[in-house]
């Protein structure tokens, strides 16, 4: 099995925020992300991940919240020093929580133009923060309609003209199966692109066990195939999120 983290955007919403480190790693779990970490003290998410032992492996560069605000702005012309503003605040965040992964979301956009703007900014940040793990992710057009980056070719397209070392792909295995039906091939074409995996069940973002992705299969697979990287647990619980870790080794 790999190694599992837990999302506290998605995971553990049943406690306050400050309260879900200490119940992931009571879970079972050693690593925890979090998508949008600006409206908590990074001094006091740094406390409770030391405390508790936990290696904090991913978090998004801004918008500052997740309800109602736009997903990113990456590729979004006009925005370019908003973009560049706001990468700057989230490496003040990054350089007291320590995240091995940030993500950069691409935001709604459409075109030639959203595509050099998004290169641009891509490769401004990578020169930015030479030193840190940079992902691009691929999402959906149904959860997210509109989003610019909404295909694993078109990812490793811009990945390499980019060019950059430290920019990489994350890897969400519910976003791959909505998009290609087919977790295991999209998997094999982009793994030595991938630095990070997230995974929930499809259709609905659901359990890990049950629905129409094999992710057991899937985790077997990033096993055989030498993974190193950890695969974040990044679904909807149905009721209290410990009574339904059955999916998680012990």
């Amino acid at each position: 099995m790999p190694k599992f983290a837990a999302n506290l955007t998605f995971l553990f919403t049943e406690l306050p925020f400050m309260e879900r480190f200490a119940a992931a790693k009571e879970a079972g779990f050693d690593a925890v992300e979090v998508l949008f970490p600006y409206e908590f003290s990074a001094q006091e998410m740094r406390h409770e991940l030391v405390r508790h032992d936990l290696t904090f492996v991913l978090m998004n560069v801004p918008p500052p919240n997740w309800t109602g605000g736009d997903r990113g702005f990456a590729a979004v012309p006009g925005c370019e020093d908003r973009f560049r503003r706001d990468f700057d605040r989230a490496m003040r965040f990054a350089d007291v929580l320590g995240p091995r992964h940030i993500h950069i979301m691409a935001g709604k956009a459409r075109g030639l133009v959203a595509r050099k703007t998004y290169i641009d900014n891509l490769t401004w940040a990578a020169a930015r923060a030479p030193k840190r793990s940079l992902t691009i992710e691929p999402i959906n057009p149904i959860d997210m309609p509109g989003y610019f980056l909404n295909d694993f070719d078109q990812a490793a397209e811009i990945l390499d003209t980019v060019g950059a070392p430290n920019l990489n792909l994350q890897f969400d295995a519910y976003h791959a199966h909505v998009l290609t039906e087919d977790v295991a091939a999209t998997w094999d074409k982009h793994k030595d692109r991938a630095v990070h995996v997230q995974f929930a069940n499809a259709p609905g973002r659901g359990d890990p066990r049950s629905g129409e992705i094999d992710l057991s299969a899937f985790f077997n697979q990033l096993d055989l195939g030498g993974y190193a990287g950890f695969a974040s647990a990044e679904y909807r619980p149905v009721g209290e999120t410990r009574d339904g870790l059955g999916w998680l080794p012990t």
